[in-house]
Order: C-alpha cells, then sequence, then structure tokens
C-alpha cells in the first residue's frame, strides 16, 4: 500500500530526497506523511501533507530545512529533506491516515516499511 525508498548516507549538511508511493486508493483519500525513529528513541512525526488542500505539517526541528509535496501523476509523496545534520540519522516510515491531524500523534492507519538515513559527521 505504501513503497518507501530514497534512504542513504549522507554527509553534514547534503540532501536526500525520500519518496513513498501509494495506491491510489490511499494518495486520493489519506494524508500521507513521515515519522522518524533514531537509535533509543522514541518514533516521532516529521511532516505531513494532508489528503484536501495539501495543507503541510513540519516538525519544529525540520522547518526550513525539509520539504514534503504531492506528484498527482505518480500518486507519490516525497520528502526533500536539505541541510541534513547527524540528528536527522534515522529510519524513516511513511504512513497514511484519514486524518489530517494524524501527525501531531503516533497513530496511522497504514505503515509502510522504513528506510534508513544516515548523516555523518
Amino acid at each position: 500500500q505504501l513503497q518507501a525508498s530514497g534512504g542513504g548516507l549522507v554527509q553534514t549538511g547534503g540532501s536526500l530526497g525520500l519518496s513513498c508511493a501509494a495506491s491510489g486508493h490511499i494518495y486520493d483519500y489519506y494524508a500521507i506523511g513521515w515519522f522518524r525513529q533514531a537509535p533509543g528513541k522514541e518514533r516521532e512525526a516529521v511532516s505531513c501533507i494532508s489528503r484536501s488542500d495539501d495543507s503541510t505539517y513540519y516538525a519544529e526541528s525540520v522547518k526550513g530545512r525539509f520539504t514534503i509535496l504531492r506528484d498527482n501523476a505518480k500518486n507519490t509523496v516525497y520528502l526533500q529533506m536539505n541541510s541534513l545534520k547527524p540528528e536527522d540519522t534515522a529510519v524513516y516510515y511513511c504512513a497514511a491516515d484519514l486524518s489530517n491531524w494524524f501527525c501531531t500523534g503516533d497513530v496511522a492507519h497504514y505503515w509502510g516499511q522504513g528506510t534508513l538515513v544516515t548523516v555523518s559527521s
């Protein structure tokens, strides 16, 4: 239902893009977002985009550095990550939920597999 890709190793200050390919039903009717979990830490919301008006949510720690957007032609949500920091190192998960506000919590109806992002110092 959700297929995440694009993780890898990057140096501090570098950029990386993540993709979340969704099935048509999910893409059309669900808000989609990205969460991450660093080693020894709880999972946290990173960014979400609504299903209706493309309104977005960003965690304070990534504002101004990350951009989330939809590609309607490809049923894909992208997370462009710039100015990466070592503290961005985590397994990133894409997720989807009927609620446009699911980024404020830790619950989602669908979860994709994780993709590892490692930022070296």
